[in-house]
């Protein structure tokens, strides 16, 4: 997936000149790019290959900036998700950044990209200053 993310980003940014820099504020472009695609009246499946490289960008952009590791979904995980694969966050959990533009693009802006991840950022991390849990230990973000 990484690969499939970077020759994605190549692709567009060449064409387009957008600011896909695998940062965090990146992902306001991503639902923008989504919102213009909604806005043009075409389905799904007309943008699907767009759609699933701007999940891959969105998945890689995790796992540069909040520490997750692409996987591969087992059976369940796919028939749940709907996608081969996803990421696992340092807390272990698995999330599924390639059917959430996908979502993004049925729903709305209800379904931000970069509220996504500001929602699981830094779940793995530990000895935050100024965030303790119940018990006096460290909260993670």
């Amino acid at each position: 997936m990484r690969q499939y993310a970077a020759q994605f980003v190549r692709e567009v940014t060449a064409r387009n000149r957008l600011p896909l820099d695998y940062s965090v504020a990146s992902l306001r472009v991503v639902d923008f790019i989504i919102d213009g695609l909604r806005k043009s009246g075409r389905n799904l499946a007309a943008v699907e290959q767009v759609l699933f490289g701007l999940g891959a960008y969105a998945g890689e952009v995790l796992v540069r900036r909040a520490g997750a590791t692409w996987v591969e979904f087992d059976h369940g995980q796919r028939e749940l998700f709907g996608q081969q694969a996803g990421v696992r966050m340092p807390d272990g959990r698995v999330w599924n950044p390639l059917g959430k533009v996908v979502k993004r693009f049925e729903t709305g802006e209800r379904e931000s990209l970069r509220t996504f991840y500001l929602q699981l950022h830094g779940r793995g991390r530990t000895g935050v200053p100024g965030f303790e849990r119940r018990g006096g230990t460290t909260d993670d973000l």
